[in-house]
């Protein structure tokens, strides 16, 4: 009897140590908001997405770990052009986060090791791949805020744009606006379309006329953009939707 349950408890122990070695997990999640889609993404291990730049994305390792055993999370950002070998970024935390700045494609990877006495579990995440999209910034001659609900704002189209600063100056030289990255908002449904100008100036609307922007931004390429142009207000210019024709 004595013997059958020394058999006996030892057979549960292997088993309790077995379905404790697999007890050991990790669900890594890497999210973040995009501009490209205007909403939340979620992206589980092997999963891929595109996005522009700058990009925040959070890390959560969400890591499963039996009473007994204690771990080291280890999230790895690596840029395809530098390999394996050269980590862009190597943090030991459960949770993180960290911004995308310069285009290309992006390997998230999510390592843990699990340990009790003696006892090492390793745990490795499929990748997670993010392509961040070259930049582009392009602008119009002019606008008019009129209300008609036809370009009524001054917007500019940008995409992958990580500085930006916008200065709008009137014919004498005096700048009357100015706007930069944390200041622009996306025009809606139109996520390249930037809207820096409302065509006021202390709550009232400029005079029709010939105005001047100066811009000075960087792209994730590392492009740097630096534009100086006239900008056309022209109140009075209404849009027939019949006709396509233009009156004032």
């Amino acid at each position: 009897m004595i013997k059958f349950l020394k058999v006996f408890w030892a057979v549960t122990a292997l088993l309790f140590s077995a379905i404790s070695a697999t007890a050991q997990d990790a669900a890594p999640i890497v999210s973040f908001y995009s501009v490209d889609e205007e909403s939340d993404i979620e992206m589980n291990p092997g999963d891929s997405q595109t996005a522009q730049a700058p990009l925040e994305i959070k890390l959560s390792a969400n890591v499963d770990c039996p009473d007994g055993y204690h771990y080291v999370s280890e999230w790895r950002i690596l840029r395809a052009k530098d390999g394996e070998d050269t980590p862009l970024l190597t943090r030991f935390q459960d949770e993180t986060s960290y911004t995308l700045t310069q285009s290309g494609g992006y390997t998230v990877k999510l390592y843990v090791t699990f340990m009790q006495e003696g006892d090492t579990i390793d745990y490795e995440s499929e990748d997670f791949t993010i392509g961040i999209s070259e930049s582009k910034l392009t602008c119009p001659d002019g606008f008019s805020p009129n209300n008609d609900g036809i370009n009524d704002y001054y917007r500019i189209t940008a995409q992958s744009i990580v500085k930006f600063e916008a200065l709008f100056f009137n014919r004498w030289g005096q700048k009357i606006h100015s706007v930069n990255l944390d200041q622009v908002k996306h025009a809606e449904g139109e996520t390249e379309k930037w809207v820096l100008w409302d065509g006021k100036v202390n709550g009232k609307y400029v005079k029709d006329g010939v105005y001047f922007v100066n811009i000075n931004a960087y792209g994730s390429d590392g492009i740097h953009y630096k534009i100086k142009k006239a900008v056309n207000v022209l109140k009075g210019f209404r849009e027939s939707a019949e006709s396509g024709g233009a009156s004032e």
